[in-house]
């Protein structure tokens, strides 16, 4: 009977490692291009996986915070995909290089002119934004990404500290603090308009670097780490399964 209870408790392990490593960790998600500093400009990227196994990614709508809107939001050309940018006028102007803004970018679409994010593949979504904020250590972004069969997933739950991370977490963006006497956002000391610029010319270089790259390929450290859970599960749940048949057969034989 003992050795029963462990193979089960040992297969039962194992399936729940597999369970904890499996698609809970693919995620709608934004990562800066190197530094994303309060008060500067960045390029960051959406990563978008697809986690249908039965059909493919073909959009994505990705909403801009309005409580912290952005002076300049840029998406670079990715191949395969129109993007489509929408403007909104503010409650409030804001001042961007000593003008005042009575509207800003609060949506940004990307429709796939092909095949999209087919099953087991990623596609990342690069944009230039700026000037970031600086009363705040994070920017919510909301996802919606639709599928070829009509379904949408909504990336919108926003995280709560110290709460467990909820089913469709929105996408947020960590920021640095501001860095002494410029607004650059990277360690060159330029100013916020020539930080711009440079933005702009680097979002005009060809994006093949942002064609859709397969999973088994992502350096993302969680997927690694998912990939080494479950082997460790389905390692521990076999040792259980023999360990079982094994004292039972010397029962047996006694």
């Amino acid at each position: 009977m003992k050795a029963s209870r462990l193979a089960a408790a040992g297969a039962v392990a194992g399936t729940a490692v597999l369970v904890l490593s499996s698609p809970a960790f693919a995620h709608v998600t934004v990562q800066p291009e190197g530094t994303a500093a309060q008060g500067g400009y960045a390029t960051v990227n959406f990563k978008v996986p697809n986690e249908r196994d039965n059909a493919s990614t073909t959009k994505l709508e990705i909403t801009f915070p309005a409580d912290h809107p952005l002076s300049s939001v840029m998406p670079a050309p990715v191949p395969g995909w129109k993007a489509d940018v929408t403007k909104s006028k503010l409650d409030k102007p804001i001042e961007a290089h000593g003008k005042k803004l009575t509207e800003a970018v609060t949506k940004v679409t990307w429709t796939a002119d092909g095949k999209g994010i087919e099953p087991g593949y990623f596609q990342k979504f690069p944009v230039s934004v700026g000037a970031l904020p600086e009363d705040t250590d994070e920017l919510v972004f909301k996802a919606l990404q639709t599928y070829s069969n009509d379904e949408v997933v909504r990336w919108i739950e926003v995280p709560q500290e110290g709460q467990e991370e909820p089913d469709h977490p929105a996408p947020v963006l960590e920021l640095s603090a501001a860095e002494d006497g410029h607004h650059g956002g990277g360690s060159d000391a330029k100013s916020g308009e020539e930080a711009e610029g440079a933005h702009e010319a680097k979002d005009a270089e060809p994006a093949a670097q942002n064609t859709t790259t397969a999973d088994a390929g992502s350096s993302d450290s969680t997927d690694t780490t998912a990939r080494v859970l479950g082997v460790v599960g389905i390692v521990v749940g076999a040792a259980g399964v023999a360990y079982g048949v094994l004292a039972g057969r010397r029962r047996g034989n006694a």
